[in-house]
């Protein structure tokens, strides 16, 4: 029996695992543990480990990396710390991280120091500021690579990836967002008290590499909503540098009747808005893969999502009021078509589980070697 220890964070990065969790928990052959930390913990982000312990999943640990510095490299130091005093208690035979994270990052510096075989989710993608280090970083710290397309599993073998390692799976959301399991409209609204008829949502988060700008940004964003006629459903950002200021400015559309905010959605309820909203504002990769498939509007704000591959007739604009207010003029008139972006067809926890029942993939060297494209 192989021991997989999956590494969560956020709940943006909980979604895409999710599925992936439940599927190995059905198999004889795999112990399932689940280390959660980061956001998951902090009340203000919603406390999401309600969301994880709904699962009922066997093998639950948490470990709180949240310091009262807001410096991205103690928390990285923390959480190192937690897991590598876990992985001793468990001994997994793979460590499964997704993305760009902090928490991420200590999971593929555990799994590489330790010997253990790092697994990566989404890596191989372009999307600017610090996430993209951090991506990149933790593709070369990682032995075996699950890539959302074949762009990205491209991507990797010209950063000196063995072909051997790269798995392309697809995005593993979108087994969830295609699925019998999202509750309908109503059942949506009612849960979280929702009186419109219409709304559009906002997930704007900060950008640790403009850090100075971000209060100034936020701002405008705030003012630029008050301004507008649309109802909001307005969702807490991350808590990357700079969040508190997203936070501060959003006290402003508290006592206004078109807003309702919540620190965090259940995910299944969230596709349902999505897939019901009028668009998507904001900086989210949500934008960027989830309303596309939709065939939801979207205004993109600022440089977050740069280079991200996108498959969809984005309304993209810079931080200004006037750019924003520009964008919100047409987004009631702008038509888009349901995407058929290449992020796999829903199948990518069944693509999972069979590349781990493969012997091949148990064999790789644990002592990485670069092959030049």
């Amino acid at each position: 029996m192989k021991k997989i220890l999956f590494l969560t964070g956020t709940r943006a990065d909980f979604g895409k695992i999710k599925s992936l969790i439940q599927t190995l928990e059905k198999q004889d052959d795999f112990e399932v543990f689940v280390f959660v930390t980061g956001m998951h913990l902090q009340e203000v982000y919603g406390y999401t480990l309600i969301e994880i312990e709904r699962c009922n999943f066997k093998n639950v640990f948490t470990f709180e990396n949240h310091t009262h510095e807001t410096t991205m490299d103690l928390t990285l130091a923390k959480t190192i710390e937690g897991l590598s005093n876990y992985c001793k208690t468990i001994n997994p035979d793979m460590i499964v991280v997704h993305g760009d994270r902090v928490e991420t990052l200590a999971g593929a510096i555990v799994g590489s120091l330790n010997n253990i075989l790092v697994s990566h989710i989404e890596g191989g993608e372009i999307s600017g500021t610090v996430d993209e280090l951090i991506r990149h970083s933790v593709s070369k710290l990682s032995h075996i690579h699950f890539v959302s397309n074949k762009q990205a599993a491209k991507r990797l073998i010209q950063m000196g990836e063995i072909e051997e390692s790269v798995f392309t799976i697809g995005s593993p959301d979108i087994d969830i967002m295609f699925s019998d399991q999202l509750p309908d409209l109503q059942t949506a609204k009612e849960y979280y008290k929702i009186p419109f008829d219409d709304f559009a949502i906002v997930m704007f988060h900060p950008v640790t590499t403009e850090f100075s700008k971000m209060k100034e940004y936020a701002e405008t964003f705030v003012e630029s909503l008050l301004n507008d006629s649309h109802n909001y459903i307005v969702i807490f950002p991350n808590n990357d540098l700079g969040s508190q200021f997203i936070l501060d400015a959003y006290k402003k559309l508290k006592e206004n009747s078109r807003f309702r905010i919540f620190p965090s959605l259940r995910f299944e309820y969230f596709l349902t808005l999505l897939k019901n909203s009028q668009f998507i504002i904001g900086n989210s990769s949500a934008g960027i893969r989830e309303a596309p498939y939709y065939g939801i509007p979207i205004i993109n704000i600022g440089t977050r999502q740069q280079n991200r591959a996108v498959h969809a007739d984005i309304i993209n604009t810079d931080y200004s009021s006037n750019g924003i207010k520009e964008a919100l003029s047409i987004i009631d008139t702008h038509q888009v078509q349901g995407s058929i972006a290449d992020f796999g067809e829903g199948n990518s926890n069944e693509l999972f589980l069979q590349s781990l029942q493969k012997s091949d993939i148990w064999h790789l060297n644990h002592q990485k070697q670069f092959r030049d494209s």
